[in-house]
């Protein structure tokens, strides 16, 4: 660990103001005091004055350079310009970037953030979180580097490697698969997105262990035309190692890049649509078989615009009914 910086005192000023005086160096006052040359010259010269450096005065100076509360704190004017917007819903760096036009200080976005959070941690008052978009009362913690589940995957095989026909969604066949998670310890609902169709289908699962995964992939999936099952695209959790069972069934697969979910957008936005009927504190315990599938079906004929307004039960059915059109043989002629 590096070493901490420890601001001079009351004592160290003294000496340098004595050593100042008998005119030595910078660099001599530095070996005497065990500091760095920098340290010194930078408290010389913001800390002195026309009269020479004196410990006192420059211990003064100091102190009122230090942190005496958030910005927003400080300036009325500017901290109700910034409420208000966040009350309207606006993001901190909406509001950042309208400051510079509006004729108050200008402020960052990490201004904003600090002071909602130093709000909440200082008062117990979590009503502050819902000026924030995501209402959240704690601020995340960025992961360390290193330590991503690809590292460890068995027979993984990266998204580059996929072939160009599943980008553009034209052919048939090719799905993503993500686990949409609830409040509750260990409710989970594993979604398969078809790209093709954005057709959904949802079945709840009692684990995240990697087999029972691969088992109700399998189950979800074999039942189709084989040109209906061609690959599966995965983020990086390890509810999926056991991926490449499914390979035996000609089930290609695929994971996204570490730290790019985005790469499956297609998952990403159907659970996101999911959401308005399932919110995250729905208790499945709760929701019977029956409502699940509602829902799922209430997704599956809502009209999509990239479908040009079909459903997605629609254009998968069709899909479904050429597949199995083309594997019925002809009648024989005589």
């Amino acid at each position: 660990m590096g070493q901490r910086y420890r601001q001079l005192g009351i004592e160290e000023r003294c000496a340098i103001a004595r050593l100042s005086a008998e005119g030595r160096t910078i660099r001599q006052i530095a070996a005497d005091l065990d500091r760095s040359p920098s340290s010194i010259a930078r408290e010389l010269k913001r800390n002195g004055s026309s009269e020479g450096y004196r410990p006192t005065y420059a211990g003064e100076q100091a102190q009122a350079r230090r942190w005496s509360g958030s910005k927003l704190d400080r300036d009325p004017k500017l901290r109700r310009f910034v409420l208000d917007r966040l009350e309207l819903g606006w993001s901190p760096e909406q509001v950042s970037v309208q400051s510079r036009d509006e004729g108050v200080a200008r402020i960052g976005v990490e201004t904003i953030y600090r002071f909602i959070h130093a709000q909440i941690a200082r008062h117990k008052d979590y009503s502050w979180r819902k000026y924030l978009p995501r209402a959240k009362a704690k601020r995340g913690i960025r992961p360390s580097k290193g330590g991503s589940p690809a590292l460890h995957m068995s027979q993984r095989r990266p998204i580059a490697e996929r072939p160009h026909e599943v980008a553009d969604r034209l052919t048939p066949g090719h799905w993503e698969a993500d686990l949409m998670a609830f409040a509750r310890y260990g409710q989970n609902i594993l979604m398969l997105h078809e790209r093709t169709s954005r057709a959904l289908v949802g079945t709840r699962i009692a684990s995240k262990h990697a087999e029972p995964i691969a088992r109700s992939i399998r189950d979800a999936l074999i039942p189709l035309p084989e040109p209906l099952r061609r690959s599966l695209t995965f983020d990086n959790g390890t509810e999926f190692a056991k991926h490449y069972e499914l390979n035996a069934d000609g089930i290609a697969t695929y994971f996204c890049d570490p730290h790019a979910p985005w790469q499956k957008g297609g998952i990403e936005n159907a659970i996101g649509r999911m959401r308005r009927l399932l919110p995250r504190k729905t208790d499945l315990a709760t929701l019977d078989e029956h409502r699940l599938q509602l829902f799922l079906a209430a997704y599956n004929n809502t009209p999509r615009k990239c479908l040009d307004w079909k459903t997605p039960a629609q254009a998968f059915s069709e899909l479904l009914l050429h597949f199995k059109r083309e594997s019925t043989f002809p009648p024989s002629r005589e």
